[in-house]
């Protein structure tokens, strides 16, 4: 194995439409300890957490190479792993405390990693583990819904990656009423085909348009946009008692309008297990899952736009892609440097 490897890093905090946002490097290749998997990276996707650490200012120490979602072929092992061998296909998000997956070899901890599932390709599988853990966390950890839930589920940034997610996964596995929203026909389109029960358009007022289907209000409300969206309405369209999560970063949210009602708010980042809680293994248990639910045709992959080779020009045009706020699904780079 050569001792250096391509990757794709920023050096300074740039838009992304200039070539030196991302640019082409070389780097040596890390080696695996403990319970890291050496994977040779086949195609990442690219989230608007990607954009938001290039845009936060420049990275200390050199270069930093970006990327959390993954899929490739496990390429070494180190000592202590137990879950995986050399050759293995897999998928995983990682971690934001780690050097990134816009690599040709990228180290990750078996405890966050899945096995790829087998009726995808790698770039259609890039497209998932992020947006599936932050759903599934969501769902299932922060709002405790179950097989036997019912009620119903407001997901607004419903085309998104997340929100595709989180509309497949409450959907299948839980017996929910699931709401989304959409502003433009492609939108609601997909979110239709993800298996949402009804769309509504929030740009006459999310709580109107969502009271008109449901005059109690919603028992649950996942939200990807609590910055644009003003918190009244989201007192006015919750149930009493009902609970909201929340994935955006607003600069401040204000919940003193939901005590009135006693509506629970959640913070979900995927990326706290393996920051603070590295022996746990449940992202490796879900991501199992989903890729177990995929092969039986259960959930289906959200890629819409597929670009290659992997490198600092595709990465770029990547970036450009989810910082105009119009993607539907996720944008994938596969293909290799």
């Amino acid at each position: 194995m050569s001792e250096t490897m391509r990757a794709v890093a920023y050096r300074r905090s740039l838009p992304a439409g200039d070539p030196e946002s991302l640019v082409d490097v070389e780097l040596p290749v890390p080696v695996a300890h403990g319970r890291d998997l050496l994977v040779r990276v086949h195609a990442v996707s690219v989230n608007p957490v990607d954009t938001k650490v290039r845009r936060g200012g420049d990275p200390a120490g050199g270069p930093r190479v970006l990327g959390f979602d993954a899929s490739g072929v496990v390429e070494a092992v180190g000592p202590d792993v137990t879950r995986f061998a050399v050759g293995d296909e897999v998928y995983y998000a990682g971690s934001i405390g780690r050097s990134g997956s816009d690599a040709e070899l990228h180290l990750v901890d078996e405890r966050v990693t899945g096995p790829k599932p087998t009726t995808l390709s790698h770039a259609a599988a890039a497209a998932l583990p992020l947006t599936a853990i932050t759903a599934w966390e969501s769902l299932f950890e922060k709002l405790r819904v179950t097989a036997a839930s019912t009620g119903t589920l407001l997901v607004v940034g419903a085309a998104g990656g997340v929100g595709s997610m989180v509309i497949q996964l409450a959907r299948r596995l839980t017996g929910l009423t699931v709401i989304a929203t959409a502003s433009r026909p492609e939108s609601r389109e997909w979110a239709l085909r993800m298996g949402a029960h009804h769309v509504v358009d929030h740009r006459d007022g999310l709580a109107d348009a969502v009271l008109a289907l449901v005059p109690d209000g919603v028992e649950y409300v996942f939200t990807a946009f609590s910055a644009t969206s003003p918190i009244g309405e989201y007192e006015r369209l919750t149930a009493p008692f009902g609970q909201i999560v929340v994935i955006d970063d607003p600069e401040t949210l204000d919940v003193v309008p939901l005590k009135g009602k006693s509506i629970s708010v959640h913070w979900e980042l995927m990326f706290t297990k393996p920051l603070h809680l590295p022996a746990d293994d449940t992202q490796h248990r879900l991501l199992s899952e989903v890729a177990r639910l995929v092969d039986e045709g259960q959930l289906r992959s959200t890629i819409t736009e597929e670009l290659s080779p992997i490198g600092a020009a595709a990465l770029r045009k990547a970036h450009a892609l989810v910082e105009s706020g119009s993607v539907i699904g996720k944008v994938v780079v596969s293909g290799g440097f």
